[in-house]
């Protein structure tokens, strides 16, 4: 994937690509390689590297939703979960098992926790399962998560969810998409929307943040996966619109593995173990 004969392909004029996805992040990555192996030709424009913003600052989990499940939307965990044991099949080197353990202070919460992960293992039919769940007396619970209450403790239950690479994960999709003739390219400022005469979108505006140069990408359609700075875009093609998006907060904390001294998360930290 070399970046110069990606801009080489984008400085035909007389080209009018099927489709230009603004962001490189997850969304659009993903989008600009199903087109791609779709047979459409595509263009991706990230202002940045690939992955920079929301997508390099997730929990690094691939889970299937485990509330989710005590809401009762089955089918959404059985999508999610399909989705993490396919995840797990074509990118090992990038996804691994990490087993969590809910210390449980009451006789109930154990039996409640056993049979619905013991449902969640079973959503993971057809090979995609990453380990079965387990109920576990206090002290293996305690021997597990070494740092929790142990007063009161009547037991655990151990399960297990994915871990992986975010960052590294975006780049393979990148790849993916360039080697099989897509055009994801980086460090490219969308400047404006192109029209028809009609109107219409029919493209973009970009600058090559290296180079300063400008180039007019001609497309059939044009995707705007920019997450929460999605309304930026928009403005650029109807200034006076409204914004969809408002901005709020949340916190993830990674902290080392020697904070728990111990291979195995708590479920009530969702924690990842570096």
């Amino acid at each position: 994937m070399k970046r110069e004969e990606l801009i080489e392909k984008i400085s035909d004029k007389s080209k009018i690509w099927d489709m230009v996805v603004i962001g490189g992040g997850a969304t659009g990555l993903g989008i600009a390689l199903d087109a791609a192996l779709r047979g459409y030709s595509v263009a991706l424009f990230e202002l940045d590297d690939f992955a920079k913003s929301t997508s390099s600052r997730s929990t690094k989990l691939v889970h299937g939703g485990v509330r989710y499940l005590q809401k009762g939307d089955v089918a959404l965990v059985r999508e999610a979960l399909t989705e993490r044991g396919r995840l797990r099949n074509n990118a090992p080197h990038l996804v691994k098992d990490q087993s969590f353990v809910i210390p449980n202070y009451t006789h109930l919460d154990n039996f409640i926790y056993t049979c619905g992960l013991t449902l969640y293992d079973i959503l993971s039919w057809g090979g995609l399962s990453l380990g079965r769940s387990l109920f576990i007396p206090k002290r293996k619970t305690s021997r597990c998560l070494p740092t929790i209450t142990k007063k009161g403790l009547k037991g655990g239950v151990i399960y297990h969810d994915g871990q992986f690479d975010d960052s590294r994960l975006a780049i393979n999709i990148a790849q993916s998409c360039a080697e099989n003739g897509g055009c994801p390219i980086n460090h490219m400022k969308v400047s404006g929307i192109l029209h028809d005469e009609k109107g219409r979108v029919a493209g973009v505006k970009v600058i090559d943040n290296e180079t300063g140069k400008e180039y007019s990408v001609r497309s059939k359609s044009t995707i705007n996966a920019t997450g929460c700075f999605v309304d930026d875009i928009i403005k650029m093609d109807v200034p006076s619109s409204t914004r969809m998006v408002k901005p709020s907060q949340g916190v993830h904390l990674v902290f080392d593995k020697s904070f728990l001294n111990s291979d195995y998360a708590p479920r009530s930290v969702c924690c990842s173990v570096a």
